[in-house]
């Protein structure tokens, strides 16, 4: 362990994302009995599609999950905005969808009474939540705790990070995928050595000290994790940071580096790997400033590979955060109490 990682004062977003390994360890271990449940549920009761129910650094856990459960289980993925319900007061019929819902704390009113409804509209419902005695976790059929503890840093990390994994097991066994077991269970392991890698994160936060500016670009798995990114910097280091899908990007955004916007892009080992690779190379002939995350060779911040592809984007996410708290303080920035914000946000 370096001195970095053993100050005292390090930021709570560095102290937190060092538990990610223990987080997940505790998740797989302590959540056997539920995954179990919830597998059976849904060989009773086929789901024709899924829904996802979420905010912010939840919702971007969705992304993730989207991509998931589309590649590996064939259902179709679609995410409900919660105002639909509580605005516009629509009664979704979800009869035969499987619904998730994500949230830290369980306590956002809109998040919990879309996920009732949809429990009352006939779906089969999860909430994946860190606060168990929670309104969002007594609205659900099933709970998947996230197992962190207390999160007190208000930009989420190791949350985020659990709601990557939480549901992971369910897709394994379902899909009947052994590599996937595998990649779950030798994770921790991984994650702490991609923790090692603090040195080269704080080093590459250096050259991005005085940007104003950030485009953040990912496909596929790692798609979600950008988006977070983009919300993180953002969030803890008053970066206006915007994520795009590397085949998306072309498509006018493109234009952005005519005015010397610098770029962060993730790096994939899986399907995606080639035609992102593509793409980064096409902006490396326009001389654009990118860098790049993620478990692919030529990546300046190379994380090691976790065994699959749903994993891969979580050893890419612990990275980014201790990128991102390194730059944040390296801006003169506090980036566990970020100005205006709050760790629980209620909206309606």
């Amino acid at each position: 362990m370096t001195q970095t990682q053993r100050h005292p004062s390090s930021p709570l977003m560095l102290q937190e994302t060092r538990e990610a390994p223990e987080v997940i360890r505790r998740q797989i271990v302590q959540n056997m009995s539920r995954v179990q449940e919830i597998v059976c549920a849904i060989r009773e009761r086929p789901p024709k599609m899924a829904v996802t129910i979420a905010r912010g650094s939840s919702d971007h856990a969705c992304s993730f999950l989207k991509y998931g459960l589309e590649t590996q289980l064939s259902l179709p993925v679609a995410s409900i905005g919660p105002s639909v319900h509580t605005l516009y007061g629509a009664q979704l019929d979800l009869q035969g969808a499987l619904v998730l819902a994500v949230s830290q704390s369980g306590a956002s009113p809109d998040v919990v009474e879309t996920l009732r409804m949809a429990r009352q509209r006939g779906g089969l419902t999860v909430a994946l939540v860190n606060v168990e005695d929670s309104a969002l976790a007594h609205a659900a059929e099933f709970v998947l705790p996230l197992q962190c503890g207390e999160e007190r840093a208000v930009a989420a990390t190791k949350s985020y990070l659990a709601s990557l994994t939480a549901f992971l097991p369910v897709v394994a066994q379902l899909s009947g995928d052994l590599d996937l077991d595998l990649a779950l269970a030798g994770l921790p392991e991984v994650l702490k050595e991609i923790l090692a890698l603090e040195e080269r994160a704080r080093d590459l936060a250096e050259r991005y000290r005085f940007i104003q500016q950030l485009v953040v670009l990912a496909r596929g798995m790692h798609f979600g994790v950008a988006q977070e990114a983009a919300l993180k910097l953002v969030e803890t280091c008053g970066i206006q940071a915007s994520a795009f899908s590397a085949a998306e990007f072309s498509h006018g955004p493109k234009r952005l580096l005519v005015e010397g916007v610098p770029v962060l892009a993730f790096t994939s080992l899986d399907a995606a790997a080639n035609s992102s690779a593509e793409a980064y190379q096409g902006l490396h002939t326009t001389r654009s400033d990118l860098r790049t995350i993620g478990p692919a060779s030529e990546s300046t911040l190379r994380t090691m590979s976790t065994g699959h592809a749903l994993t891969d984007p979580v050893g890419s996410a612990v990275a980014f955060y201790l990128f991102a708290a390194h730059l944040a303080v390296r801006r003169g920035l506090d980036p566990d109490h970020p100005p205006l914000l709050s760790k629980v946000t209620q909206t309606r």
